[in-house]
């Protein structure tokens, strides 16, 4: 999985004064959790636009004034008017630990039921997926190349070794429905035609 490093320096005080000030400088508030103990520190606000405003996921590696922590992105808060980043919360990683993550899903292939008319349900556009770190993907490919009307591409038949899905297995991530100028295919007629 590809990673975006952010420069950040230690905060000294965390208190709602000095959290104000680092705000109106332009400087965002973060806090990284799961070491030993959370790292207060804070960010130009900039520097985040690569780690939130895509779909696509990374991990972040946070130089705090020299020392580099590999993380992800856990929880952001954005001001309810301006949507100016509030806080932002990192989990930092570990290459013997598990940890959970949503990856986006990217749709390979051309679905003969969609070249027929029919409506394409793209429902699960990320799905949540358990892995360590080294083994976590940058997308999940999901090939609807044998989706006729009416099909589902379930969630097992993305099944990989290097994660585990975080879903039942009943979980559609993909379907053909019908729609109103669905037309049913050569093969398909001629399948009719033969059970005759």
């Amino acid at each position: 999985m590809k990673s975006i490093t952010i420069k950040g320096s230690k905060r000294e005080s965390v208190g709602k004064v000095s959290t104000k000030a680092l705000r109106n400088a332009g400087m965002v508030p973060c806090v990284i959790y799961g070491g030993d103990k959370p790292v207060h520190f804070s960010a130009e606000e900039k520097a985040f636009k690569n780690l939130v405003y895509t779909p696509n996921v990374y991990t972040a590696t946070i130089d705090v004034d020299g020392q580099k922590i590999a993380t992800i992105l856990q929880d952001i808060q954005f001001h309810p008017v301006t949507d100016k980043i509030l806080h932002v919360d990192f989990y930092q990683l570990f290459d013997d630990k598990e940890i959970t993550m949503n990856i986006p899903v990217k749709l390979t292939g051309t679905s003969p039921g969609v070249l027929n008319g029919g409506s394409l349900r793209f429902t699960n556009r990320k799905l949540r997926v358990k892995a360590l770190p080294a083994n976590l993907p940058d997308f999940i490919s999901a090939d609807i190349s044998k989706l006729k009307i009416g099909n589902k591409l379930f969630v097992t038949s993305l099944f990989n070794d290097d994660y585990t899905f975080m879903h039942p297995d009943n979980t559609v991530v993909v379907q053909v429905r019908t729609s109103r100028n669905a037309t049913v295919s050569v093969d398909e007629d001629e399948d009719e035609t033969a059970a005759e």
